[in-house]
């Protein structure tokens, strides 16, 4: 067990009080930090929820096996590349949620069956039962729904067969 610091041997009123003079000619410090404390206790960190950041690195690590530059992304996203950044540090907002968490999904269902190598241009060659349509048009056009279900249905070996 980690050696114990001066300020958790404290009382709680002890440890606001020497902070609270130590600070006090800095409001704004003061109101950050217990914003900051007040978001450790919520399970959140900088204002910034752990399944947002999570949600974040995921979605960084997608582009990097779909081999998409940030601004690819952003443009199929239909996003300026800034927006995308700030996705990428801070999670995506609850309105795309859907779609990045179809794209994972569909991501992992690539990585699972392929050389990782071979991924960028699966999701780039047109697909004849999709009427010569690709995975990353697909992306392009919002319609991660399908984008998924054509993962799903590339490797639905029983369907192959039966």
């Amino acid at each position: 067990m980690p050696a114990e610091t001066a300020i958790q041997k404290l009382r709680p009123e002890e440890a606001a009080e020497r902070l609270f003079k130590a600070r006090e000619q800095d409001s704004a410090w003061l109101d950050r930090f217990s914003e900051c404390l007040a978001g450790y206790r919520e399970g959140q960190v900088g204002g910034t929820s752990r399944t947002a950041r999570q949600s974040g690195s995921d979605l960084a690590r997608t582009i990097g096996v779909w081999q998409l530059s940030q601004a690819k992304a952003a443009a199929l996203f239909g996003v300026s590349r800034q927006a995308f950044a700030k996705w990428l540090q801070r999670g995506v907002p609850a309105d795309h949620a859907v779609a990045v968490a179809d794209l994972r999904v569909a991501t992992d269902l690539l990585e699972r069956y392929l050389k990782s190598d071979r991924i960028p241009a699966v999701v780039r060659r047109p697909i004849p039962k999709l009427d010569d349509v690709s995975l990353l048009e697909l992306l392009g056009r919002g319609d991660t729904d399908r984008l998924l279900s054509a993962c799903r249905e590339m490797f639905d070996f029983e369907r192959a067969h039966g």
